[in-house]
């Protein structure tokens, strides 16, 4: 059978008892391994792995013994309890073995769980699972998850207690991380939160949200953005002496002012903008630079990029004038432009 979208979310985390087989696929590995781990815990429990009722076999394995799948079927563990044989990265040009095993499945046989990458509609494997009347196929895309995904992985982790802002950044990290960082960053932010009792907060995402740049880069882009002319000379002299090159200043430079512009643009304003950039920009650090760009505009922004491109145009050129100093220079140039 062929599950809708509507329907996906349910299957892998209430599977049904007895299940047959199901085949997760798509090109995102990390997307399909996550929807793997979820279908088989809800199968087998907390214990199933340490009770060795889990077999795991890779597509080689199936190729070099095609029994294999068939046996892991029927084979009874020690432990009771309900099975899984989990076959690993199948392709069409290795399921025959795997096929034949699913056409002879009984109930009280180990549920079969197979992973692959993309398929196409007459794939060997998709159509086959998808004939038949007890196993299942799932397409895993790469689209964004839902605000129920989203709430079930703040429910896993514990975070129940969610301010607005707080839901709003975390909507936004969920556009546009991969679902591994995802759940890493919402697992760091479980494990910020122990001990308190409070909401989670928009400044609690920004403390363990992933870092852009380095805080002292991002307080000389802050000063430039914001025409703080005196702050500059001394943040660059604190970033040389850590080590940051011309390059890396030019590099950062133009992302920001990038990032501004892109926001700027945006048809449903400059919050929404910097929302959707990637990586989102959220709680205080996205007011300041709404008004960094509210100071700005469209139009002088497009100059800054301009400027900017024109240095790294420089840097990478045969110039005899000294990087950094290149650099500082245009940096005071565009501070001085934010004050007009």
């Amino acid at each position: 059978m062929k599950l809708t979208k509507s329907e996906t979310s349910r299957f892998f985390s209430q599977p049904p008892a007895g299940l047959c087989g199901v085949l997760i696929y798509g090109a995102d590995a990390m997307r399909v391994a996550l929807k793997r781990q979820e279908v088989i815990a809800a199968l087998l429990g907390p214990n199933g792995d340490a009770e060795m009722r889990l077999t795991r076999v890779s597509g080689s394995d199936v190729r070099a013994d095609p029994a294999v799948v068939q046996d892991g079927l029927k084979a009874q563990g020690f432990f009771p309890g309900p099975r899984v044989l989990f076959v690993e990265d199948l392709t069409d040009a290795q399921a025959t073995p795997t096929l034949a095993a699913l056409e002879a499945w009984h109930p009280g046989d180990a549920s079969l769980i197979v992973t692959a990458g993309a398929l196409r509609s007459g794939s060997k494997l998709r159509k086959a699972f998808e004939a038949h009347p007890k196993a299942y196929a799932v397409g895993i895309y790469d689209d964004p998850p839902t605000r129920p995904e989203i709430d079930a992985e703040l429910t896993a982790v514990g975070l129940i207690h969610v301010t607005a802002d707080a839901r709003k950044d975390i909507d936004a990290l969920a556009q546009s991380l991969d679902p591994g960082d995802f759940r890493q960053t919402l697992e760091k932010l479980s494990l910020y939160k122990i001990d308190d009792d409070t909401p989670l907060t928009s400044e609690d995402v920004q403390a363990c949200g992933p870092a852009t740049v380095e805080m002292a880069l991002d307080d000389l882009l802050n000063a430039v953005a914001e025409g703080r002319v005196s702050n500059i000379g001394p943040l660059m002299i604190r970033l040389e002496n850590q080590g940051i090159g011309p390059v890396t200043l030019s590099i950062g430079a133009t992302r920001h002012f990038r990032t501004l512009y892109a926001a700027a643009c945006h048809d449903k304003g400059a919050a929404a903008g910097l929302s959707r950039a990637k990586p989102p920009v959220f709680g205080p650090r996205r007011d300041r630079m709404v008004r960094q760009i509210s100071r700005w505009g469209g139009a002088k922004l497009e100059t800054a990029l301009t400027l900017l491109t024109e240095t790294d145009l420089v840097l990478r050129s045969r110039t005899l004038t000294p990087q950094l100093a290149l650099v500082e220079r245009a940096l005071i140039r565009l501070a001085y432009m934010g004050q007009r």
